[in-house]
């Protein structure tokens, strides 16, 4: 049975997931960036016996990947993401420059081929769907039969992604999540990037930013 464990990391408190069924582990979003949040994760691997196989990110922006060096070094696994996604994560450096935190470059991620629509994540198949607008190849994943989407920082409850950065633009996030979010069963289940869970039909009644037909 698939289960879910979400993790709260670094200054921006970005959810990092893990994603597990038996003892396959996959990794969604890394952002365990010092030694005391790397010892959580690890911690949890060893306690519930599990072995880390997979990394995934649903975009590259440095708060979802302060932990890739650390994981790649430990676990000699290297995380695939959107090939769009390539000049946010050329941008690494420089943006945590800007905001002032640690970060030790990790090796470029590997890319899926392009119009991949599916994934397997802990020995599960998911949908994936391209997300663009918080920022250029941002995906989301689906587990339909748990109603489970981890939808990075495209929808968050009453909220929506930042636009203002690199490669945002709001009319294109907007149509994705009308598109590929709100045409979704209301009870399926949001796990953002940032902040609590909500559900497709909260957002439809309540988002102010993006509201439901």
């Amino acid at each position: 049975m698939m289960q879910l464990e979400r993790f709260t990391f670094n200054p921006f408190s970005e959810n990092t997931y893990l994603i597990h069924d038996s003892q396959q582990a996959t990794l969604i979003d890394p952002g365990c960036f010092n030694a005391s949040e790397q010892a959580v994760l690890e911690h949890y691997l060893k306690e519930h016996g599990l072995v880390l196989g997979q990394v995934v990110l649903t975009h590259a922006h440095i708060d979802h990947i302060l932990g890739l060096s650390w994981i790649y070094d430990r676990f000699g696994i290297k995380a695939t993401m959107h090939e769009n996604e390539r000049t946010v994560f050329a941008r690494a450096v420089e943006s945590a420059m800007l905001f002032g935190i640690p970060y030790d470059p990790a090796p470029e991620p590997d890319c899926w081929e392009k119009g991949k629509k599916s994934i397997e994540l802990a020995g599960d198949v998911w949908e994936m769907r391209d997300v663009p607008g918080h920022s250029p190849g941002s995906v989301l994943f689906i587990h339909h039969n748990a109603q489970t989407v981890i939808g990075g920082d495209v929808l968050f409850r009453e909220s929506i992604g930042r636009t203002d950065l690199p490669g945002g633009d709001f009319p294109t996030l907007e149509k994705s999540i009308r598109e590929q979010l709100y045409t979704l069963p209301e009870p399926y289940t949001v796990f953002p990037g940032h902040g609590p869970e909500t559900t497709i039909g909260h957002e439809k009644r309540f988002n102010p930013f993006v509201q439901g037909t």
